[in-house]
């Protein structure tokens, strides 16, 4: 299939309106059996629960071209199981991993012309997602909802090429220790929007965030999970009950451990020792790994010795061995990749 015509290399990381999208109802208890649509709208009331109260969740992901010319997503299993405890958490009903799976395959296959070629860079953004559709007045939970995944094609998220990030430590909580820090909903990207704002405003490229409970251990950022290098080549990521499950910081974990050889480990880390690892990084779906150079608590700059002008040893290894699993150019783990044609 002929792809579109487009400047792949030029593409920004942005909404670009596709083909078809993938539509599911939950009316009466149950879900409908979901269809493709060509329709970008979407009507309801005034009163819908989601513009009340903040009732939905999302999903991202990507479609990548393989090198061998295959049109591929990664995990897409266990963003279905990371939504479905999201919408446990919220009072929503669980659309099931299968179809939640299948839905995925259908909305590439369909929007397949968009899926950018290999070596441009560029891939399919995916991003499921559910919100409570019917008008609800009272603070409770919706009755109705939609499933939704819309499909967007996306360049590099660094343009011009990778350059370190540099971080604050915020003054404000991104999660309570029992709230939904754990969960992939709206509501907590909602809750970062003004310290993002104000973190660029005053230069920062993104906030760290520390436990609310003690202000002592690192969780992670905004958007993002976060690993650290030390001096001997440990992976370290920070351990709590509060840090949304980020599946490329999970995925990074098994590359270091198996396929570069690299002890790992999981852990609390104080605030206070991170001037004590050598690399430092950012991982998600949208950049794999974005490097950090440098994190500053108030007067106080900690510089890591990878310095501020490309990643570090160790965490170029790990970007490049999981975005070549990714690309198929180094064979996956059993279940990694989903093929789609």
């Amino acid at each position: 299939m002929a792809k579109k015509d487009i400047d792949w290399g030029n593409l920004g990381f942005g909404y670009v309106k596709t083909d078809k999208r993938y539509v599911s109802n939950f009316k009466d208890g149950k879900w409908d059996e979901g269809k493709l649509s060509s329709d970008d709208m979407i009507t309801m009331s005034e009163c819908a629960c989601v513009l009340q109260y903040a009732q939905t969740c999302f999903e991202g992901l990507k479609a990548y071209t393989t090198k061998d010319g295959k049109i591929v997503c990664f995990r897409p299993d266990l963003n279905a199981k990371r939504m479905a405890d999201s919408c446990e958490r919220m009072k929503m009903p669980v659309f099931p991993v299968e179809r939640f799976v299948e839905a995925i395959k259908q909305t590439v296959k369909a929007n397949a012309q968009w899926v950018p070629p290999f070596g441009s860079g560029a891939t399919l953004y995916l991003r499921p997602f559910m919100f409570g559709s019917d008008a609800i007045i009272g603070v409770k939970p919706a009755n109705e909802f939609q499933f939704r995944i819309f499909a967007t094609p996306v360049g590099p998220y660094f343009k011009g090429g990778i350059k370190p990030l540099t971080l604050r430590v915020s003054d404000l909580d991104r999660a309570a220790p029992h709230g939904t820090g754990h969960i992939k909903a709206g509501l907590n990207y909602a809750m970062s929007l003004y310290n993002i704002v104000d973190a660029h405003e005053k230069g920062y490229d993104e906030n760290i965030y520390l436990d609310s409970g003690s202000r002592t251990f690192i969780e992670e950022t905004g958007g993002a999970n976060i690993i650290f290098i030390t001096k001997d080549n440990k992976v370290v990521t920070p351990k709590s009950n509060t840090i949304l499950p980020s599946i490329t910081r999970r995925s990074l974990m098994v590359v270091a451990k198996e396929y570069l050889g690299l002890e790992v480990e999981e852990r609390e880390i104080r605030l206070d020792e991170i001037g004590e690892f050598a690399e430092c990084g950012l991982c998600g779906t949208a950049a794999v790994i974005s490097p950090v150079g440098k994190i500053v608590d108030h007067s106080k700059e900690i510089c890591f010795p990878a310095g501020m002008e490309s990643m570090g040893p160790v965490t170029k290894k790990l970007y490049d061995t999981l975005t070549g699993i990714q690309m198929g150019e180094i064979p996956a783990p059993e279940g990694w990749i989903e093929v789609i044609e």
